[in-house]
């Protein structure tokens, strides 16, 4: 089968489409014929051990897992032994690495039914980025203040709509060229990060989702309810490496969450299919709908990263096999 392959960190120039053996799934995973992927942050990050503090569990010279690529949506090509309510030819969507490649193995309890309504482009944008925003979102209450700083990315307008079905009132953070992009997910406040700065403004939100970390910790928490909660997920841009990078923030949150009357957290969003299950009731009701700015060719994946390291990207990039 062919796949996106690499042996060393570096830029997109590093990964290369080849010929691979194709995957038997042991017992208890499935075969998956991938019919389509998403690029996500994490792509670039694994791609170019950025930050140098990612590679003592990447790995030290490259990355150990070699086939890029972690969400996908395709038909179950076969099953392993122990496998039941999963059979050929359905139709399924989850998360898993290895996934910018023609046919991939995954475990069955990591595999959900696609959306009944969602194309299988749509499907892949959801595993990684719709979990993310889940998972930061879990504990919002209806009427609640949610402010989402990266709320144009592929996690901040899921984030934006996920945060309006639980009945919040949104504040996305964004660039000039986004803003009307993300009103229309259902944002009922856009602040321009270009024209405005958020976290010098008057108002204080009960939760801040950070997807971007390009803030302090101390203007982040400036902005919060005394008992408001801060969500923090990665985020950033290729700069040439970093030692942490958006781990600095990480770490000072884990440092200082035993300390703080404000609820600090670390996002570790773990593939879940209880998870991927909610995101498809979700698409199906109509509450979430992807938004996908561009799609390339499993040849084109390099290009797919690169525009999307590059923090050129709008919603989501999808990668077709």
């Amino acid at each position: 089968m062919k796949a996106i392959v690499q042996d060393r960190y570096g830029s997109a120039d590093v990964l290369e489409l080849r010929e691979v053996d194709r995957p038997v799934p042991a017992a208890g995973e499935v075969l998956v014929r991938v019919r389509a992927s998403s690029v996500n942050a994490a792509d670039w990050h694994i791609m170019r051990g950025d930050p140098y503090f990612a590679r003592l569990f990447l790995g030290l010279r490259g990355p150990r897992t070699r086939i890029r690529g972690l969400d996908f949506a395709g038909v179950v090509e076969a099953v392993g032994p122990g496998v039941t309510g999963l059979e050929a030819g359905a139709e399924v969507f989850g998360e898993v690495e290895g996934a910018f490649a023609e046919y991939v193995r995954v475990p069955a309890h990591l595999v959900e039914a696609k959306p009944a309504n969602l194309t299988f482009e749509q499907a892949a944008t959801l595993p990684l980025a719709g979990n993310t925003a889940w998972m930061g979102l879990r504990d919002l209450q209806a009427g609640q203040k949610v402010l989402i700083n990266g709320a144009s990315g592929g996690v901040g307008l899921m984030a934006v709509q996920i945060a309006k079905a639980r009945k919040a009132i949104v504040t996305g953070v964004c660039s000039t060229r986004n803003v009307e992009q993300v009103r229309s997910v259902g944002a009922d406040h856009v602040i321009d990060y270009k024209t405005a700065d958020f976290t010098q403004g008057p108002e204080r939100y009960d939760l801040v989702f950070d997807l971007v970390g390009n803030r302090s910790m101390s203007s982040l928490r400036g902005v919060l309810t005394p008992d408001g909660t801060l969500v923090l997920s990665g985020g950033g841009s290729f700069t040439g490496g970093a030692l942490f990078g958006p781990y600095r923030l990480i770490i000072q949150g884990k440092l200082l969450g035993s300390f703080a009357r404000q609820r600090l957290v670390v996002l570790e969003a773990k593939p879940s299919k209880e998870n991927l299950a909610a995101l498809r009731e979700l698409a199906e009701s109509g509450a979430l709908v992807p938004v996908i700015e561009r799609t390339y060719p499993l040849t084109g994946a390099p290009d797919a990263i690169r525009h999307v390291e590059s923090e050129h990207a709008r919603a989501k990039v999808v990668v077709t096999a």
